[in-house]
């Protein structure tokens, strides 16, 4: 099976380098292929010139794409030409944040390999021994109402639809239409994935090592917001 991750990054300088070193260090379990798409949203810090000089010295890394954005158009954007460039079999996104833990790729693999799954999710609040960084108070429970009202409206049955870790088939990928260009990707692609009744969904759980926003997390109120309105369009309108 060939494999093709997804790393979206904006003004992610510090981490970008260590977290391609962790992709290429995990032994990945019976996969033959990986293939690296890093996808720069038109960074304004040394985002890019550490992509580069990360490519300059692991020149045998020949399976690394790197696409640049001429303009900022958000992680949605990022993810859908990573999809364009997307030729494995499945394809996982990866954020460049560190905050999850490459190797535990592995385990979103397992339900493949067992049961031939098309989509799995990697939750943060599934349980199990993974360790999860305690989120606040306010921002846990926007995480659960948002999974909670996406799996009103989907008659899905998912923890985490926030998750960054999505596992899907790529040929199911590159048939769905993504619209939004910011964060609302979450909330359509599982939308959308949840029309496609005939599809195989599994979820595991996964290691969180939150960061703060002093430390570069992005995401924000609004765009919760714009969470809410992405699952009722996707599931009701669209």
């Amino acid at each position: 099976m060939n494999l093709s991750l997804i790393v979206p990054v904006y003004n992610e300088e510090l981490t970008i380098a260590k977290l391609l070193k962790k992709l290429y260090s995990v032994d990945f379990k019976d996969v033959n292929v990986v293939e690296v798409i890093v996808v720069n949203d038109c960074s304004t810090d040394h985002t890019k010139v550490a992509i580069e000089n990360f490519i300059d010295e692991n020149p045998g890394h020949k399976a690394l794409k790197f696409v640049s954005h001429s303009v900022n158009q958000g992680k949605g954007a990022a993810i859908r030409t990573g999809i364009l460039h997307a030729t494995g079999d499945y394809t996982i996104i990866q954020d460049a944040d560190l905050e999850l833990d490459p190797g535990e790729i592995n385990n979103l693999l397992m339900p493949v390999f067992r049961v031939n799954a098309d989509v799995v999710y990697g939750s943060r609040f599934a349980g199990g021994k993974n360790p999860r960084s305690i989120l606040s108070y306010w921002h846990s429970k926007a995480n659960h109402f948002l999974t909670g009202f996406s799996n009103l409206l989907s008659n899905m049955n998912i923890t985490d639809m926030e998750t960054c870790y999505k596992l899907v088939r790529t040929d199911v990928l590159k048939q769905i239409i993504i619209k939004e260009n910011r964060f609302g990707f979450e909330p359509e692609i599982t939308a959308k994935l949840g029309k496609m009744r005939h599809l195989i969904i599994y979820e595991v759980g996964i290691s969180y090592y939150a960061r703060k926003s002093m430390e570069g997390k992005k995401i924000g109120w609004k765009d919760g917001v714009r969470a809410m309105w992405c699952i009722v369009k996707y599931n009701l309108l669209d």
